[in-house]
């Protein structure tokens, strides 16, 4: 584990400052559980004029501890918290828990607090979870260290938990109770002054007591940081997140297609699926993935089998699988002839498997033995209906017997019954989940499923083009120097990609008519004429984009009508100019874009383009660093996929180089981090072999 965490989980000895004699209070409660559950080490209330705690002698400070302890709980004032911080440092304290509100959640003097502890942390080389957080927890045999207010002590397992909020631990830890979810150990991690995500992540992934991480998680503080650490950690531990604030103010904010359509919840998914971290859209899903992957193996495909003794909710599970991309798929004719001899002639042998209301204990382990051996299965979904002639109890030991030997995962639906019952708890010995409703069922097992595709699938890697790093640089500057934000000009665009490969046509930047005129005699064939502006995104809208002029005088007419036109709209001075570009006809219209999440960082998006690229909303999105089978997966993933691939009298589209346009704009935007937003709408993608080219192109920097 990494090293600077150890004082944090693993601790010699642990003082309390602001311990309590008034019982209910956290400082009170905090130093009870310490003592309560039985910590291997040193425990020392700190109070400044009591001469005990809960029977414990207590001392005044810090500093005045009989010996240097590892380990500081502090839960005094806000206003204390950072003299106390001082004293810590001055002793040798190695971490802290600052378990006080009243810091960055607040702002103004808050924030200014908060700022001054981080610097008397780092500056001491201590490690800091909180502040305004619950506390944390080290479940281990070993250690059994309850440094929280929590009223719960959860049993020993292998799920380490990371929760945001106090509050919501609370709530986690005696939900994961109730449901036999064992913990290695329990964060709750606050403002995340010090020790994030990333951190815990990082200790988890080396800790031999954890095999699932779980992350209830309001904000990423350095998504870059966690993409590269997820997607390491996800390798060998499934990693279950819950993220809160799925809004969409940023996406209203933004001022490019891009920003528009891949921000915020997005964004989020696309992350998660990079990572292979599995998305939990509730806390109960987050609980009811984990009771699957912490007592079942990670299904190996997508083809799942359900056994019943009741039509209906096999059917309402039929449903639900399959509504989340799972397959029932006809048994083999072997498997067909093997259930017809081990079921009563009125049972239906199709997928869902019904083996009618007088199913016995016997007819569940036979049949689930056999659903297992069939090779075209992945997972079985057994479903129990109690009717009067069978006992629960009896079934639930049948389908565990039935399990023995096989390697597939098999879920538990036990109709309407909640939680770890009795009659079920012979399942959670023989680590089958079980689950009230089939839909909550097949919720999980996708869920799992997914998580298998992403182990499997070719991780791809990030491809690196040789370009002119200097010169870009450069370009990009200069759009920065000239205050700070804003929309570069069409030349620096042009440049721009040029810079990194991606084709354009031929174009020239006219201020007036005449020189419209005379760019148009510069460029062979027709010409398109198009509004430059720093304030108008949609040109189609007011007329601003022009197809197809044959001549000089036409280019001369529709700069001149576009000038009418904006000040006839009252637009008078957002018209900059017209880019009079080569036309360029045929191939299918896709956008490829970029823009900066404020919550994941560069983000990439391509789809069906046009002026009809928002009502379309057909876009895949990834978030930087994109890899080569990132940009494969994209493409495969939209709705409008069968066009790239020809479609009845339109010929196949260069799907190669669209990809090599993704890698090339995701470089771009590595490069260079000023980039806010990036629009190449359209580009225009010809027949395989032929290539493609921006058409036109926006950038801003931010």
């Amino acid at each position: 584990m990494p090293h600077s965490l150890r004082p944090l989980f693993s601790p010699r000895s642990v003082a309390v400052v602001g311990a309590s004699r008034r019982a209910g209070s956290i400082g009170h409660e905090i130093f009870k559980n310490l003592v309560r559950c039985g910590f291997s080490g040193v425990v020392y209330p700190v109070h400044p004029t009591a001469h005990a705690v809960a029977g414990v002698r207590a001392w005044p400070s810090i500093e005045a501890l009989p010996e240097p302890v590892e380990l500081a709980v502090v839960v005094v004032p806000a206003e204390k918290v950072v003299e106390v911080a001082r004293q810590c440092a001055a002793t040798g304290v190695k971490a802290m828990v600052v378990i006080t509100a009243g810091f960055r959640e607040l702002g103004g003097d808050g924030a200014t607090r908060e700022a001054e502890l981080l610097d008397i942390v780092r500056g001491a080389g201590m490690r800091l979870v909180g502040p305004n957080c619950l506390g944390l927890i080290n479940a281990s045999p070993d250690v059994q260290l309850n440094a929280t207010f929590a009223p719960t002590w959860p049993t020993h397992g292998r799920v380490g938990f990371l929760s945001q909020s106090g509050a919501l631990g609370v709530a986690i830890l005696d939900h994961s109770q109730r449901l036999g979810i064992g913990v290695s150990s329990f964060v709750s991690v606050g403002n995340k002054a010090d020790v994030s995500a990333n951190d815990l992540l990082e200790y988890w992934e080396n800790d031999d007591d954890t095999d699932i991480v779980l992350l209830y998680l309001e904000s990423f503080g350095n998504p870059r940081r966690f993409t590269r650490i997820a997607r390491r950690v996800a390798q060998n531990k499934p990693v279950i997140a819950v993220k809160s604030g799925r809004g969409t103010a940023g996406r209203r904010a933004a001022s490019s297609h891009t920003g528009s359509l891949a921000g915020g919840d997005v964004a989020a998914d696309a992350m998660f699926w990079q990572t292979g971290v599995i998305r939990a859209d509730t806390l109960e899903e987050l609980f009811n993935t984990t009771m699957l992957l912490a007592n079942q193996p990670v299904p190996k495909g997508n083809r799942v089998a359900v056994l019943t003794n009741a039509g209906g909710p096999g059917i309402l599970a039929a449903d639900a699988l399959e509504a989340r991309g799972l397959q029932l798929p006809r048994l083999s004719p072997k498997t067909e002839a093997r259930l017809r001899a081990v079921l009563p002639v009125e049972a239906s042998v199709g997928n869902p498997v019904d083996m009618i209301a007088s199913a016995s204990p016997d007819a569940y382990r036979d049949s689930l033995r056999i659903l297992l051996e069939d090779d075209g299965i992945d997972s079985v979904l057994a479903i129990y209906v109690p009717p009067i002639v069978t006992r629960p109890e009896a079934v639930a030991a049948a389908i565990r017997e039935g399990c023995k030997g096989s390697d597939k995962p098999v879920l538990c639906n036990f109709l309407g019954t909640h939680g770890l019952v009795d009659s079920l708890r012979s399942l959670q010995e023989g680590s089958i989940p079980s689950y009230a409703y089939p839909e909550t069922a097949a919720i999980s097992l996708a869920k799992a499923t997914r998580y298998g595709e992403w182990l499997a699938r070719d991780k791809g890697q990030e491809v690196h083009y040789d370009v002119d790093l200097d010169a870009a640089r450069r370009t990009v500057k200069g759009a920065v120097a000239r205050g700070g934000q804003g929309w570069l000009t069409p030349d620096e665009v042009d440049e721009l990609l040029r810079i990194y490969g991606i084709p354009t046509p031929q174009a020239v930047v006219a201020k007036t008519p005449a020189e419209a005129m005379e760019a148009a005699r510069q460029i062979d064939g027709p010409v398109a004429v198009k509004l430059v502006s720093e304030t108008i995104t949609h040109k189609t809208d007011i007329g601003g984009v022009r197809l197809g002029l044959e001549s000089p005088e036409a280019v001369f007419d529709a700069h001149a009508g576009m000038q009418r036109r904006i000040e006839d709209a009252g637009l008078g001075g957002q018209m900059d100019g017209v880019l009079v570009q080569q036309m360029v006809t045929g191939g299918l219209e896709l956008i490829v874009g970029a823009s900066v999440d404020p919550a994941f960082g560069p983000t990439l998006m391509v789809g069906l383009g046009g002026v009809n690229v928002e009502i379309l909303d057909d876009v895949a999105v990834r978030i930087f660093p994109l890899r080569d089978v990132d940009a494969a997966e994209m493409l495969d993933s939209l709705r409008g996929k069968a066009l790239l691939a020809g479609y009845r009298d339109r010929p196949a589209a260069d799907v190669a180089a669209v990809k090599d346009i993704l890698l090339r704009v995701s470089q771009m935007v590595g490069d260079h981090p000023e980039l806010a937003e990036l629009d190449i709408n359209p580009l225009s993608v010809f027949a395989p072999g032929e290539g493609a080219v921006a058409l036109d192109a926006r950038m801003r920097v931010g």
